[in-house]
């Protein structure tokens, strides 16, 4: 597995302890922990991301170990990265986690992705 195994425990207990409308997800070659249909912390390869409230990004970004969000080049405010290396404590992970479920009870939900339709079925042709 890319992700550590033993984090996503530690991470799966902490969640646990304070909600319950808790889904886990492969994503991003990792494992993503969604609560209430809404990404809160996911696990990647020597790295957590950490969805948070905007206005605290810049802050949070002085903090040892920690990174912004790259994708496409841009970087995405709201999400941090947080190296493995610095999550050593129970109290540190805390730290992270708590942020996320903090500002998940006002983060949006990624909207759902209505199904395709089916397309009818073909008539075939009498030969």
């Amino acid at each position: 597995m890319p992700y550590n195994e033993k984090l996503a425990d530690r991470i799966r207990e902490l969640i646990a302890e304070k909600e319950k409308n808790v889904e886990e997800k492969r994503m991003f070659s990792g494992m993503c922990f969604m609560v209430n249909d809404k990404m809160c912390v996911c696990l990647g390869k020597g790295t957590i991301m950490v969805r948070l409230d905007p206005d605290i990004s810049e802050e949070v970004l002085e903090k040892e170990g920690v990174s912004p969000m790259i994708m496409s080049g841009k970087v995405i405010k709201g999400f941090v990265r947080v190296d493995e290396e610095v999550l050593t404590t129970k109290k540190k992970l805390e730290h992270w986690v708590g942020l996320a479920l903090s500002f998940n009870k006002f983060a949006k939900s990624s909207p759902k992705k209505s199904p395709k339709p089916k397309a009818p079925p073909r008539k075939k042709k009498p030969l």
